[in-house]
């Protein structure tokens, strides 16, 4: 959400930029900015009501101490006509809140100067590529082919206790997703990250804070209860949500979590979605940096960096992509995709995106530290999948298929304590 005096600063500024979008933004923030200046002075009339309620009820006290009692009583007349006001004024200020807000969490978050324009993946900017595409035998076949044949994934099942989008991983298929797993959380604490084990689900406030609510509600499973509570989308979420109202004292805030993942994914269908390009639920380790605004883009670059040593590590093929403007998230300023080539299905699988969201999520959950003159401001926040587990394990069971087995990159070998799927 952004933040009201950055919009009245840099208006003209801001509504160019959102164009990038493809949001038109100058109307909105007009109405945004008349009715804030409404707020104001609704809150002036208000205070000078108070002020005067509270001489009023002063005067009333002293009459009545010396026994001037019909005049005590018609200061007292006076005094609920300006109690009447101010309760007319209170309801106009909520009004007005309630107004701004929902003009608030219409707009998205500024894109980044860097940001190119366009309106689809051929519009993305390709920064990096590494890795050679591996040859395979003709008779090389899809990851949903293969975990069938090797017995590691049971979609039917998963379909039979849950439905579609929910497979079942056995045998060797699990330890290979639980090699991923404590993998990616060493090479994220080794960087310096520190692990936990966030709640699966969340409380509308936190949905709230990281954006997911309201404008993606009907992405996310809710779960009714006393308190309407929410399956997790992603770890961001509720790691983010830690933070919450906090004053942060020292940068960086490093974090990294493993979990499941919900998403509905509502009007997913076709081929685009065999097998594990595409769940409504899978695993998923993230990180996650609160940092001084002065050094978010250099720390966005470094988790860049370390998401590729993962891949480099994993001797994956990939290319590393910066989003052009309408590709862009709701939520992000700047944003860095990852795709791996899939050699059996002959294209590239999204497996993480890692994002600078600047003040945009700080200003929802009050994130905030205190300047070098003791006055708060906004904290950047940032994230990205390091990694997305379900096109990871597809494009290494395909990548690392031959006759008769499936290699394990040796960097995974300790984790799974084998060195060939047979």
């Amino acid at each position: 959400m952004l933040h009201i005096p950055y919009l009245r600063e840099h208006q003209n500024e801001i509504i160019e930029k959102l164009k990038i979008k493809n949001f038109d933004a100058d109307d909105i923030i007009n109405q945004l900015l008349q009715k804030d200046d409404s707020r104001k002075s609704t809150q002036k009339e208000l205070d000078d009501l108070l002020y005067k309620s509270n001489q009023l009820s002063k005067q009333i006290g002293e009459l009545y101490k010396i026994g001037e009692m019909e005049k005590a009583n018609d200061l007292k007349v006076k005094s609920t006509n300006i109690k009447e006001e101010t309760k007319a004024l209170q309801d106009k200020y909520a009004a007005l809140e309630k107004n701004i807000l929902g003009l608030l969490l219409q707009i998205p978050n500024v894109p980044h100067q860097s940001v190119p324009k366009g309106n689809s993946d051929a519009d993305n900017k390709i920064i990096k590529e590494s890795g050679e595409k591996p040859k395979l035998a003709e008779n090389a076949k899809p990851h949903w082919e293969l975990t069938t044949d090797y017995d590691l994934i049971d979609f039917e099942l998963g379909n039979k206790i849950t439905g579609a989008g929910f497979p079942v991983y056995k045998g060797k298929g699990a330890r290979l997703q639980r090699a991923l797993i404590a993998y990616f959380l060493d090479k994220n604490t080794n960087a310096g990250y520190t692990e936990y084990l966030p709640p699966h689900l969340v409380n509308e406030a936190s949905g709230f804070g990281t954006g997911q609510l309201p404008k993606f509600e009907e992405d996310l499973y809710k779960v009714p209860s006393e308190i309407d509570l929410y399956l997790i989308p992603t770890a961001e979420v509720p790691v983010t949500n830690f933070f919450r109202d906090v004053i942060v004292k020292d940068f960086p805030i490093k974090c990294t979590a493993y979990t499941p993942c919900f998403r509905r994914e509502a009007g997913s269908y076709g081929k685009d979605v065999r097998g594990l390009n595409r769940l409504h639920q899978f695993d998923k380790v993230e990180i996650v940096q609160i940092q001084h605004p002065e050094k978010s883009y250099e720390t966005l670059d470094k988790m860049v960096s370390h998401v590729a040593s993962i891949l480099d590590d994993l001797q994956l093929p990939y290319r590393i992509s910066q989003l052009c403007g309408g590709d862009l998230s709701f939520t992000s300023a700047l944003t860095f995709d990852f795709e791996v080539y899939s050699a059996g299905q002959d294209k590239w699988l999204e497996v993480s995106s890692v994002s600078n969201f600047e003040i945009y999520q700080a200003n929802r959950l009050k994130l905030r530290f205190k300047d070098e003159n003791g006055k708060n401001q906004l904290c950047h926040t940032l994230n990205g999948s390091a990694l997305a587990l379900p096109r990871i394990f597809a494009s290494l069971i395909e990548n690392n298929q031959i006759d008769g087995g499936i290699r394990i990159p040796k960097a995974l070998q300790k984790y799974t304590g084998f060195e060939i799927i047979e």
